[in-house]
């Protein structure tokens, strides 16, 4: 799978991500998993995709990325602060995006506004099976 399949797969997931079910998880933003599909060129690895919704000032508990996963993050709507390993933290604006190396420590990632939501799509390449995508710091 290229670059732009990739692309066109992660727009394809924002455009399914009003149909998917979605889920709380008691950490400051909701997540709505939208999209599965193994690679079928690259075995063992699976493309998953989910819509973060942040409500203004909400934030996500800090957490680390799966070892076996390659992560894609994109601002759907709103600003979103992010700080990931000893990168300094940002603020992206919608239509912009970051990576995340496989194994990264998201210490910061949090609506920036107090006043308006934002949306996030993150889009993880990671070993097929490895449902642990993300575990939650203490």
């Amino acid at each position: 799978m290229n670059a732009s399949s990739i692309l066109t797969t992660a727009v394809a997931t924002f455009v399914l991500a009003s149909a998917a079910p979605a889920f709380a998880h008691n950490t400051g933003d909701k997540v709505t998993p939208v999209f599965e599909q193994a690679i079928p060129n690259i075995p063992g690895k699976t493309l998953t995709s989910l819509i973060v919704d942040y409500q203004p000032g909400q934030a996500s508990v800090p957490h680390i990325h799966t070892k076996t996963g390659f992560v894609f993050a994109y601002v759907i709507s709103g600003e979103i602060e992010s700080k990931v390993n000893d990168e300094p933290a940002r603020i992206y604006k919608a239509g912009e995006s970051w990576s995340e190396p496989p194994g990264a420590t998201h210490s910061i990632s949090r609506n920036a506004s107090k006043t308006k939501p934002a949306r996030l799509l993150a889009v993880f390449i990671a070993d097929t099976g490895d449902k642990e995508l993300t575990r939650y710091l203490k």
